[in-house]
């Protein structure tokens, strides 16, 4: 592992070319504090739908007293015990990437890896979060050509949340972290793929926020192991719109904020439920039923579908 190649044959949010005959696939998800995730759900129940026998374990490095420098024995044991794929989340999807054998272009340029799919011992990483929170923003807030967005956070997923809202034409997006280096880092490589002015960094999400449309919240504030607001609630205006990335808990304190201020919000189980689509998708290369997950996730979280 280590020598990475680019996939340029098959896109990050298509699954492989040829129909797989299989009925069977072993699946695993790696990331710290996973216990409550509902990717194991939504996958096994979209393989139960399909008539197919789809097991998918959490490798959580919490329960495990693992850490990220763990990954390269962690990706070693999944291939030497016959995972068929793997889904990878935080805060991973950046260190994975490196260990890797092939990268999809799209991956690549993100700079982050949230499915690998393995096959005969080889690893191939792509990333399906553009394409799911893409879906979601569609859904909720719809089109956003011409808009600035303000971005709490610069890691893994939020690689991929800034180049979806600047593939559906939103002009600037202000990346807001605390480590500046990140912040500047992803900001040169947007400016890099979408032109020179996509994209600057800061740690001041007050002024990021002054002459933006939209917020985008890709950290993990706000999880069930992580609770709390990621930013002053009075910095919130109406004529937002405010996009979230945590699903665990559904209705997370900034979404419960910004609906009591008047802004239109996109949960993060829009990502969830079309990343996993994307994903499921890769490991098995059938096509899955993005309404029926979305269905399915909705019975899981007890939210209106």
């Amino acid at each position: 592992m280590g020598d990475i190649r680019l996939a340029r044959d098959e896109p990050a949010s298509a699954a492989p070319r040829t129909p797989s005959p299989r009925t069977g696939w072993l699946i695993g998800l790696i990331g710290e504090g996973i216990g409550g995730s509902l990717s194991p759900a939504m996958h096994m129940a979209e393989g139960d739908a399909q008539g197919c026998r789809y097991i998918y374990r959490i490798i959580d490095l919490v329960a495990l007293g693992r850490s990220v420098d763990d990954l390269p024995a962690l990706l070693d044991g999944a291939i030497m015990l016959g995972f068929d794929g793997l889904n990878i989340t935080h805060p991973c999807k950046q260190a994975i990437l490196p260990l890797l054998d092939e990268v999809d272009d799209d991956a690549l340029a993100i700079g982050a890896v949230n499915t690998v799919r393995i096959v005969d011992g080889r690893t191939r990483g792509y990333n399906t979060d553009v394409s799911g929170f893409r879906v979601g923003i569609e859904r909720d807030i719809g089109a956003i050509r011409g808009h600035r967005v303000a971005q709490l956070g610069a890691g893994g997923a939020g690689a991929a949340t800034a180049a979806a809202v600047l593939s559906m034409g939103a002009t600037h997006v202000a990346v807001v972290d605390t480590d500046v280096g990140r912040a500047e880092r992803l900001a040169a490589t947007l400016c890099a793929r979408f032109g020179a002015d996509a994209a600057t960094a800061s740690t001041d999400i007050a002024a990021a926020l002054a002459d933006a449309q939209g917020l985008v919240h890709a950290t993990p504030t706000g999880m069930a192991a992580h609770p709390g607001l990621p930013l002053d609630a009075g910095l919130l205006r109406p004529d937002l719109w405010v996009a979230e990335i945590v699903y665990f808990p559904l209705e997370t304190a900034l979404l419960k904020a910004a609906r009591v201020t008047g802004c239109r919000t996109s949960h993060g189980g829009n990502m969830a439920v079309f990343q996993a689509v994307g994903a499921f998708e890769i490991f098995t290369g059938r096509k899955a039923d993005g309404d029926r997950m979305m269905r399915h996730f909705a019975a899981l979280t007890g939210a209106g579908a």
